[in-house]
């Protein structure tokens, strides 16, 4: 590694996000700039922005280190991530376009017509908005740790600034141009490296062992089914609780690009994922003593040095750096962007200058979090807020869209219920690891708390006297309607 190229890679990403702020921010002018990219981002660019906010620290870097630790196993994540967007596509992405809302809580209150609702769901928002920013400056620290010698607080605190600043800025209109590019900055920051490792080992005298990289363990008689099952379950639906893709599809202009832009979100994970993937096999061969919980996600860091010693690995140890903190940027940006809404609605007056003093506020909370703790694994930290999400906001809009009689009370009961749940079995786990039988139940929850909010939801719905709102049938007509 040459320390000096990759800061010059950092200061390189950091300065052409900067400049691609400043020109986005030439068109932020009214609320509507800044908070929905006034309804006017086309899928191509709408789906580049999409992909380059979903692809964070935990699949820029812990992707590739899962798949080091746990060879196939570790091809579920990638699964996960890319199907759950068939959901998003086939359930709610035209309908949440047609509601007309800003954010999830502007939808929830239009749907049921209550304010205490709208104030849980953000603050489930709120909640997973943060803990999925914590990884993405975790991950920050320890690419400049790697690369640099740097303290970690360092990289969280560059990123936490650069991306209020960005979002106070210019809001989603300006956000929009920097994560399409850093979208195809990551694709070509994993791509260039895999290509030139893969074929320096098609011409070496090591071969690839099958039983190296799927071990038989990893295999159907090796996979836990119901911890599977339950790890998958989480990433399919959570995709649609995480408040920072859903806000996207309401820059669409309408149901048709939403629709649209979707399929195209699906094509571009699933090509950055395979090169993830990839570039995991490629270390099971090369870096094989990396894989330990904790260093394995330092891996794709280390690899082109490993193969090429020279300058050519020190130039691709570059890039691949750029690609991590373009990985850090969007997520993070893409995050704040969608909170910073939130929060200025529901606490300020939805003002442009509210905006900007909730980007600074929901930017500084998490970094404050990032500096308190030790970062763990980087996919197992983002997994957990997958689960959170599917548990807690999930099941409220797929009802909210599909269901009639959903009521106020019973979205707010199915959301703390699940939400509860979920957090109170992963602290426990956390605590005293496992309790006999009890142990996958409470490691993996989702294959019981998504039903068990569901049902909340739903009994509590049933038996509430009000009722549903009397123009529920209105909304759910608009929100199905194809427009004309």
């Amino acid at each position: 590694m040459n320390a000096a190229l990759d800061l010059v890679a950092v200061a390189g990403v950091i300065l052409a996000t900067v400049l691609i702020g400043v020109y986005g921010l030439r068109f932020s002018r009214t609320t509507s700039d800044f908070f929905v990219a006034s309804r006017t981002v086309r899928p191509v660019w709408n789906a580049s922005a999409i992909s380059g906010e979903y692809l964070s620290a935990g699949t820029f870097l812990g992707l590739s280190g899962l798949v080091l630790l746990d060879g196939a196993r570790g091809f579920w994540f990638p699964i996960g991530y890319a199907a759950g967007y068939l959901l998003v596509l086939a359930f709610v992405a035209a309908p949440l376009r047609r509601s007309g809302a800003y954010t999830i809580p502007d939808f929830v209150e239009a749907r049921l017509e209550s304010r205490s609702a709208r104030r849980v769901t953000s603050a489930a928002v709120l909640i997973i908005g943060w803990l999925y920013i914590v990884p993405q400056l975790h991950g920050a620290g320890i690419t400049l740790e790697v690369v640099a010698g740097l303290p970690t607080w360092v990289g969280a605190i560059v990123v936490a600034v650069l991306v209020a600043a960005l979002v106070a800025a210019g809001g989603m209109r300006a956000i929009t141009f920097v994560q399409g590019f850093h979208y195809w900055l990551k694709l070509t920051a994993l791509l260039v490296p895999v290509v030139f490792v893969a074929f320096a080992l098609g011409g070496a005298p090591e071969t690839v062992d099958p039983q190296l990289v799927f071990p038989p363990s990893a295999g159907p008689g090796g996979i836990d089914a119901y911890a599977t099952g339950s790890l998958l379950l989480a990433l399919l639906l959570g995709t649609m609780g995480l408040p920072h893709v859903l806000v996207r599809f309401y820059t669409s202009p309408d149901g048709v690009s939403a629709r649209t832009t979707t399929v195209i979100v699906i094509v571009m994970v699933s090509a950055f994922y395979a090169v993830s993937s990839a570039m995991g096999i490629l270390s099971r061969i090369v870096a094989p003593d990396l894989a330990v919980p904790g260093v394995a996600d330092t891996v794709v860091l280390v690899l082109p040095s490993r193969v090429f010693p020279g300058p050519v690995g020190q130039l691709l140890t570059a890039l691949i750096v750029a690609g991590a903190f373009a990985a850090f940027l969007a997520t993070s940006a893409g995050l704040v962007v969608s909170l910073a809404g939130v929060v200025s609605q529901d606490v300020f007056r939805g003002s442009v200058r509210s905006f900007r003093l909730s980007a600074v506020l929901c930017a500084l909370v998490p970094l404050a979090v990032a500096l308190l703790t030790v970062p763990a694994g980087l996919v197992a930290s983002v997994g957990l807020v997958f689960v959170f999400a599917a548990s807690s906001l999930s099941p409220v809009i797929l009802l909210g869209v599909w269901w009639t009689r959903l009521t106020a009370r019973g979205a707010i009961a199915g959301m703390i219920a699940g939400g509860l749940a979920c957090a109170l079995s992963l602290l426990v786990h956390a605590a005293v690891g496992g309790v006999g039988v009890a142990a996958p139940l409470l490691e993996q929850p989702a294959a019981w708390t998504i039903p068990f909010a569901t049902t909340v939801t739903v009994v509590v719905s049933l038996g509430d006297r009000r009722g549903a709102p009397l123009r529920a049938e209105r909304f759910l007509a608009r929100l199905h309607a194809p427009e004309a």
